[in-house]
């Protein structure tokens, strides 16, 4: 029987501000490090290699965990590992604080990956059972998609805050209030869901994900900054092979980790892959912009930081903007488009940049940023609305990992086209490190005397500046095709209330379980009043 959409309620309410808190942190951890890295490396003394892996190990455990956890949850219940999540993400953030060395501090931010790779796709997946009403759920997933943004530009600025102020290890006991908040809260407020005939859970999957996931995103983001390495093209050639091996084998599988059939929703796929796209043009301009304010415009660390939430104002308006525009009759596929066209608008005036543009270069992030949360605030709730809520972890987390592969393969190509441009602009005879990269450029170009250090310097910030308005152009034409695909791929999609539930193939197993055993049929009872 399909379930009827019934409207939140002030319970459900409360329950999404309670699920925004784990939301923010885990997107503020992407970047809390920024800041306090100068102390920890004062204090723990990590080698090269060990800085590194500090800074990221945690998202590369999140990334290659994503469609492992999105599983799960649909098994043992998304609100169960939400709550393991919070308690495993609180348990390494008082470690991380308290490390004595940089070998605790690693393995501290891989099992904060662990926890934030439960909570990403968990609090996704639990916003689609509670709001079952079509215009609530596009409003709450709005405000999701803005608080994730949001909390990746956050994270820097709290990190040089906390820094100032208290000791580097107070950048990661900020997420204990929250962690505790939730667990209190979570289970009063939050139902718990899952897919009542799930099968077996499917083993082999977890590690041929990983395998796929890891060695890409592993080869794209260090891309930008070594160039075409034959180690990192290895890499995300191994990581493309064994993801063909992953969607073979869920091809085969009699249960499979990634339902085949959530591609045949209405919407999902071309959603999935736009979604990933917009997410290409975020990272790679964030690439550049936030070099920019620092080497090209002389801020520190921190007022480059501050400068660069005033975009973020703009995010907090699109997302309700482009929802009302949809709840009022509006094709979603013209206003998808329109985000992108407006997303490359941003991009173009990137294109305008000089080396003191201060105030266009704001103007051109928070147009871009505003356009692509449109895109992705419309595209989650098109790809979520299209998947059955029984397999909504798996939705969550396939959305989730395509945004962590868009946003590094935005970093690389971008990030490639610019440091090509900057290395033809760098004069042929200044020293090898002033070829490679802007910041050694400035290290060379410090040690040298009079006007022929100042020089180095000017040619070498200009040569950035032209680098990134070679990216921004690509990154403008690069949307405007994404545009295009969405006013054609998009059109006439939308998501009824009746398939948002259950697609006939789901509906018709769940009414056989039911049928077979008593227990997996109250599970569907309680899956069905779930949003009540």
């Amino acid at each position: 029987m399909t379930p009827v959409p019934t409207r939140a309620g002030r319970r459900e309410w409360t329950a999404l501000a309670v699920l925004m808190l784990p939301l923010l942190l885990v997107s503020m951890d992407v970047s809390v490090l920024y800041f306090a890295i100068p102390e920890i490396s004062a204090d723990l003394d990590p080698s090269g290699t060990q800085q590194l892996w500090i800074f990221d190990i945690y998202g590369f455990v999140l990334a290659g965990l994503l469609m492992t956890m999105g599983a799960l949850g649909d098994r043992v219940g998304r609100r169960r590992l939400l709550l393991i999540g919070a308690v495993a993400f609180g348990s390494a953030s008082l470690l991380a604080a308290y490390a004595d060395s940089a070998e605790t501090l690693i393995a501290a931010r891989a099992i904060l990956g662990i926890g934030g790779a439960t909570l990403m796709p968990s609090t996704m997946a639990l916003v689609r059972t509670m709001f079952t009403d079509p215009a609530q759920r596009a409003k709450a997933i709005g405000m999701w998609s803005g608080v994730m943004t949001a909390g990746i530009a956050l994270g820097s600025v709290m990190s040089g805050v906390l820094v100032e102020h208290f000791w580097w290890g107070s950048v990661f006991l900020v997420n204990l209030p929250a962690m505790a908040l939730l667990l209190i809260l979570g289970p009063v407020l939050l139902p718990e869901s899952k897919n009542p005939a799930p099968g077996r859970f499917d083993l082999l999957g977890v590690p041929l994900s990983m395998a796929a996931v890891l060695p890409v995103v592993y080869g794209l983001k260090e891309l930008p900054s070594e160039g075409w390495n034959v180690r990192y093209v290895v890499s995300i050639t191994v990581g493309l092979l064994f993801g063909a091996l992953f969607v073979h084998r869920q091809r085969t599988s009699a249960s499979p980790m990634i339902s085949p059939a959530l591609f045949r929703g209405h919407g999902f796929t071309p959603a999935l892959v736009l979604n990933t796209v917009s997410a290409f043009g975020m990272m790679g301009a964030a690439y550049f912009t936030t070099q920019y304010l620092q080497s090209v415009l002389g801020r520190s660390a921190l007022e480059a930081a501050l400068w660069s939430l005033l975009p973020s104002v703009l995010i907090g308006v699109a997302a309700p903007v482009a929802t009302a525009l949809v709840q009022r009759g509006a094709e979603r596929a013209y206003v998808v488009t329109a985000g992108f066209a407006v997303a490359a608008g941003g991009y173009g005036l990137l294109t305008l940049a000089g080396t003191d543009s201060l105030w266009l270069v704001l103007a051109s992030c928070g147009v871009l940023a505003a356009g692509i949360v449109v895109v992705m605030s419309q595209l989650t709730d098109l790809a979520l609305g299209s998947a059955p809520v029984e397999k909504a972890g798996s939705a969550s987390s396939l959305l989730e990992t395509g945004t962590e592969f868009g946003g590094a393969l935005g970093m690389a190509v971008l990030g490639s086209i610019g440091t090509a441009v900057y290395r033809h602009g760098v004069p042929q005879d200044a020293p090898a490190a002033a070829q490679e990269t802007l910041g050694g450029a400035l290290t060379v170009a410090a040690g040298l005397p009079g006007r022929a250090g100042d020089a180095l310097a000017t040619a070498a910030r200009e040569a950035f500046t032209d680098g990134m308005r070679g990216a921004a152009a690509a990154g403008a034409l690069l949307l405007l095709g994404a545009a295009v695909l969405a006013a054609r791929g998009l059109r006439n999609i939308r998501v009824r209330p009746e398939t948002a539930a259950q697609d006939p193939e789901t509906a018709a197993q769940d009414a056989e379980t039911a049928a077979q055993d008593a227990e997996s049929a109250g599970h569907a009872d309680s899956l069905s009043t779930s949003g009540a």
